[in-house]
């Protein structure tokens, strides 16, 4: 079990601690988790990030990441990083200034890309700001 708490949106090494939480313990970060696998289906959408976004678990979790659930992500900043992290075998940990638009009025954030190489799921950690 992780120590919930002490999980902080810029902690190092956050890939493994959150590939072992539980969706309840995801539930209780400060911070939206979306988690989706290779073919970049969601199958991890955390309460805080529903919450925030305002989407329901029912209209994410199944669905693309990139082309239905976020497809203001879907560019060099941030799906093109999964494909070439993925493409040349390499860990990506990224964290950028982003501006969130779809379905919602301008949203200021910062994005963290977390992906290992050889394990099928990949985060996306949100962080509202100010």
């Amino acid at each position: 079990m992780v120590a919930l708490k002490s999980l902080l949106f810029q902690d190092a090494d956050m890939w493994a601690p959150l590939a072992v939480c539980s969706p309840a313990e995801l539930d209780a970060l400060e911070f939206g988790v979306i988690g989706f696998d290779t073919d970049t289906v969601v199958r991890i959408y955390s309460q805080t990030e529903s919450q925030l976004s305002g989407l329901a678990p029912e209209r994410v979790l199944g669905k693309r990441m990139f082309t239905v659930v976020a497809p203001c992500m879907n560019n060099f900043m941030v799906a093109q990083r999964f494909e070439d992290a993925a493409a040349q075998a390499e860990a990506l940990d990224a964290t950028i200034d982003y501006v969130l638009t779809l379905r919602m009025r301008p949203i200021k954030v910062l994005l963290r890309l977390l992906a290992q190489p050889g394990q099928a799921m990949r985060y996306v950690l949100v962080q509202r700001r100010g």
